[in-house]
C-alpha cells in the first residue's frame, strides 16, 4: 500500500506543479481540484481491494497516508472559494478580506484545540479510536460529515488531520497574498510606463466620481463615497478639496447638470462614428 500511495502522491505533485504555472488562479484551483479527485478515486479503488496486515498498518494509512491526499483537495477547494468570493476594490478591502479568512483558521483551531494538541505532539494513545474504521466515539468531537462518508474508506478523525494540514497550507497562502498587497502598496517607479495624470478639471472628475458611485460599480455598490473619492485622489495624485460642495454647485446648475458626462457621451459617439466610416 505504501509504495502505491507514494507513486500516486508523487504523480499528483507533478500534475499540481504543472497546473500551478497557469496565470488564472481560479482556473488553476479548479484544475487542481479535478486532478486531486481523480487520484483520490484511484487510491480508494486500490484500497478497497487491499487487506491490512495489522491495526498498526491501518492506523498508519488513515493517520499519515490518506490525509496527504485529502488535505490538497480541501486546500484547493478553499483557494477556489476564496478567489471566487474575493471583493473588488483596493488593497484596504482585500487586506480585510484575507485577514477575515485567517480569522476563520484561528476559529477552527480554537474549536479543535484538543485534537490539535494530540496530533501536533505525536500522541498515539487514542489512535485506535481515531484511525481505525468503525471505532468512532461521539464524545471525541466528530465532524458531522463522518456520518455521511463511506465508512469503508473513512475513520472518525482522518478528515480532521487532513483539515489541519490544509489549514497550515492555507495560512501560508493567505499570508503570501497579504504580503503581495504590501509589496503593491510600496512606492515604486516604472520608467517604461507613462504615469496617467488627470488633466481635466476637478469639477469634471468629481462629476464622474459621483456618477460611478451612484451607478454602484465599485464593490457591488457597497463603497463609501469618501473612500471612492480618496481612491481617485491617490490614483491621479490630485486634491479634490471639498467635493461635496462642488457637487452641490453642480446640482444648482441652471443649464446642463451633467455637463462633463454629456460631453463624454458625445465624444464617444463621434469616435464610434469615425471608426465606422
Amino acid at each position: 500500500m505504501n509504495d502505491f500511495a507514494t507513486r500516486l502522491l508523487e504523480g499528483l505533485a507533478a500534475q499540481l506543479k504543472t497546473i500551478e504555472l497557469e496565470k488564472d488562479s481560479i482556473k488553476a484551483a479548479e484544475d487542481s481540484i479535478k486532478a486531486t479527485i481523480l487520484v483520490l478515486e484511484q487510491l480508494k479503488t486500490y484500497f478497497l481491494k487491499y487487506a491490512f496486515d495489522s491495526k498498526v498498518e491501518e492506523i498508519h494509512f488513515f493517520k499519515d497516508v490518506k490525509p496527504q491526499f485529502v488535505c490538497k483537495l480541501i486546500f484547493f477547494n478553499d483557494v477556489y472559494n476564496i478567489q471566487t468570493n474575493k471583493p473588488f476594490g483596493g488593497n484596504k478591502y482585500l487586506r480585510k478580506y484575507f485577514n477575515s479568512e485567517l480569522a476563520k483558521l484561528k476559529c477552527y483551531f480554537n474549536e479543535n484545540i484538543e485534537f490539535y494538541k494530540y496530533f501536533r505532539t505525536g500522541s498515539v494513545h487514542l489512535d485506535k479510536k481515531y484511525f481505525v474504521r468503525g471505532r468512532y466515539d461521539v464524545k471525541l468531537t466528530l465532524d458531522s460529515s463522518y456520518f455521511q462518508a463511506d465508512n469503508r474508506f473513512t475513520t472518525s478523525h482522518d478528515f480532521k488531520v487532513a483539515k489541519i494540514l490544509a489549514n497550515d497550507m492555507l495560512q501560508v497562502y493567505l499570508e503570501t497574498e497579504l504580503s503581495k498587497l504590501e509589496t503593491k502598496s510600496m512606492p515604486f517607479s516604472i520608467p517604461d510606463r507613462q504615469v496617467q495624470k488627470w488633466t481635466g478639471s476637478k469639477v469634471a472628475l468629481i462629476e464622474l466620481i459621483y456618477a460611478l458611485h451612484a451607478e454602484g460599480v465599485f464593490n457591488n455598490g457597497n463603497t463609501d463615497l469618501k473612500e471612492t473619492a480618496k481612491f481617485f485622489e491617490e490614483t491621479f495624485d490630485i486634491d479634490l478639496g471639498q467635493f461635496h460642495r462642488t457637487f452641490f454647485e453642480m446640482r444648482a446648475r441652471k443649464s446642463e447638470r451633467t455637463k462633463f458626462l454629456n460631453s463624454l457621451r458625445d465624444t464617444l459617439v463621434r469616435r464610434m462614428d469615425e471608426v465606422d466610416e
